[in-house]
C-alpha cells in the first residue's frame, strides 16, 4: 500500500490544523494506512497540490483544486466527525485504487 500524501490546512496553518492533524494521524494509524501529512496555510494549497493526494481543511476553500478536498470542521466541533472520517477513508480508497 502506497503512502498517501495529505495536506492539512487552516487559515494560518497553526492552531486548528494542528488539532485536525493529530486526529488525521490517528485515523490513518487505526486503518493501517501509511500517510505523510504536511501542515499548511490554505493560501499555500494551490502551490502544494501537485505533491499531494488529498487536502483536508478547516476553512472555506478559496478555489478549486486538482486533488480531492475534504472540509473537516467536524474534527473541531465533534459534530459529524464519523461522517467526515468515512469521507476521508472513501477518498483514500479512490486514491489507492488508481
Amino acid at each position: 500500500m502506497s503512502e498517501v500524501r495529505v495536506l492539512v490546512a487552516c487559515g494560518a496553518g497553526i492552531a486548528t490544523s494542528t488539532v485536525v492533524m493529530k486526529k488525521i494521524e490517528d485515523l490513518f494509524k487505526t486503518n493501517n494506512i501509511p500517510v505523510q501529512i504536511t501542515q499548511i496555510k490554505i493560501a499555500e494549497a494551490a502551490s502544494k497540490q501537485d505533491n499531494a493526494d488529498l487536502l483536508i481543511t478547516t476553512t472555506m476553500l478559496p478555489t478549486e483544486y486538482k486533488i480531492p478536498a475534504v472540509k473537516a470542521m467536524a474534527f473541531l466541533t465533534g459534530i459529524g466527525q464519523e461522517k467526515v472520517e468515512a469521507q476521508i477513508l472513501e477518498e483514500v480508497a479512490k486514491i489507492q485504487s488508481k
